[in-house]
């Protein structure tokens, strides 16, 4: 079947929920993915993020293929061998205690506005706090505490108690919190929003206003966390710890899973029938899971990831400085974005006839998200692609 043929087919079958790109993956294969034409392609968004160990590792694969042979799923009537690993895993690697497990990172910050809200009803407080430009996921309580406008047209109203205050700017948020309060919900570095890192004295003066004022707070990681950044955990670079987390994308090693960690005290708010997830900490996502994790430790892809993402932000300064187009690099670890001052949509285009696979996040961000094991020919390899592609857009404008 032709690529056309397939691309005909979805059209007349699936929802119009995506603007999709013209091709059709069929294989992938660490850094690599092919089409269904055979061409290759460097994929330096892994599904967004997800395929941080790339694509089929082979110890995610027999992990997978181990499990599904044994137990697939059988719900969270029973207790589950592999889950209460896993959670032993991710507390022992983080400030938590206790860990409630999903299917994405949209689920994630679901249960986390749940367990604020239940946290903060003993006094009377329900109001989410949450960033200007900020990005949580698309269910109807997720988008009501995403800050980009863009996303929640059409499908209003949300629910009350959310206020959205300016990344970065510690005086508006404290301005915007009030007696109501339970939390306030940020990434620590804005993926959706265009690759925006958080200043490293506002998350500081953040965690001391939330102590001070009896406040939850909430650290999405689903798109920043697990090792991403060049640290397990994005607020390791910041010297504080969350009262709450959010992690997903790369945690199930391409298998649909996400998690919501927090501390003892706010753990215990939830009681048996509070919230709940059919497939969450499911036997083979958790197999998935528990393989990621041990493939980051074993190939020491955190400190790859920071040092590989150094030499990366390191050479796309010096593209830089050739073109005009280029307003500024940014980022952290192998999470890395090249603002334009216009025509990111036309270098994604020219990147990937290329055979380099990159995205746009708000608008003129090029945005980076390579597996954590690219290697430095690749970058090389990605680098000279985007200087080509500039060069051709740049000539255009």
């Amino acid at each position: 079947m032709t690529t056309k043929q397939i691309i005909e087919r979805a059209e007349r079958c699936l929802m119009p929920t995506y603007t999709r790109i013209p091709l059709v993956i069929e294989k992938g294969q660490g850094v690599r993915v092919w089409d269904s034409e055979g061409k290759e392609y460097l994929d330096f968004i892994s599904g967004i993020g997800v395929m941080e160990v790339g694509h089929c590792h082979p110890e995610i694969v027999k992990a997978i293929q181990g499990q599904v042979k044994e137990l697939i799923h059988c719900s969270n009537l029973y207790h589950i061998r592999l889950q209460v690993e896993l959670a032993e895993e991710l507390c022992r690697c983080s400030f938590a205690d206790r860990v409630f497990f999903s299917n994405s990172g949209a689920e994630a910050n679901e249960a986390a506005i749940k367990l604020a809200r239940k946290f903060g009803s003993s006094r009377g407080a329900f109001e989410i706090l949450s960033m200007e430009n900020s990005f949580h996921g698309r269910t109807l309580a997720t988008l009501g505490i995403t800050g980009q406008t863009k996303y929640q047209k059409g499908f209003g109203p949300f629910a009350s108690g959310v206020r959205f205050v300016p990344f970065n700017d510690l005086s508006q948020v404290e301005q915007g919190f009030s007696s109501k309060t339970c939390a306030v919900i940020l990434e620590p570095i804005q993926g959706e929003g265009g690759i925006k890192v958080a200043d490293k004295s506002f998350l500081q003066g953040l965690r001391q206003l939330c102590d001070q004022e009896g406040i939850l707070l909430i650290l999405d990681e689903v798109q920043c966390g697990l090792g991403r950044t060049g640290r397990l955990f994005a607020y390791e670079h910041y010297g504080i710890e969350p009262d709450i987390l959010t992690v997903a994308k790369p945690l199930g090693g391409g298998f649909p899973m996400g998690a919501t960690l927090a501390r003892e005290e706010v753990a215990n708010s939830f009681q048996p029938g509070d919230h709940a997830s059919t497939f969450g900490g499911n036997p083979l996502a958790c197999a998935a899971a528990l393989a990621f994790l041990r493939v980051l430790v074993e190939e020491r892809l955190v400190e790859k990831a920071e040092e590989r993402g150094g030499y990366f932000r390191q050479q796309l300064e010096k593209i830089k400085e050739e073109f005009h187009l280029i307003k500024e690099v940014r980022g952290k670890g192998l999470m890395v974005g090249m603002e334009l001052y216009s025509g990111a949509r036309e270098v994604v285009k020219e990147c990937r006839e290329r055979g380099l696979l990159i995205n746009c996040a708000a608008g003129n961000t090029l945005r980076f998200l390579p597996p954590l094991i690219v290697q430095k020919e690749d970058i090389n390899r990605a680098l000279e692609i985007l200087a080509e592609s500039l060069r051709t857009v740049a000539n255009k404008i």
